[in-house]
């Protein structure tokens, strides 16, 4: 809630797949435990176009491929 007050414009959501509903992208910016146990095929059902960027590598990227992301870490090769 405090975030809401200092970032004017931008949209909360109560959890990652009401965030994830309609999103052409999903960025994920932490390593929360709820975040690292997402429902890949629940996400990719909600999402218009399934696109993960992990900035924290909570996911294995061959995981992501296989359930049908288009997927993209930092610092992996």
């Amino acid at each position: 809630k405090e975030a809401a007050h200092m970032l004017k414009g931008v949209e909360f959501k109560s959890g990652a797949y009401e965030a994830a509903e309609g999103a052409d992208a999903l960025v994920i910016i932490t390593e929360w435990d709820q975040f690292r146990a997402l429902d890949l095929d629940r996400l990719k059902l909600l999402m218009t176009s399934p696109t993960v960027v992990d900035l924290r590598n909570v996911y294995k990227p061959a995981e992501m491929v296989r359930h049908g992301f288009t997927y993209a870490s930092i610092g992996r090769g």
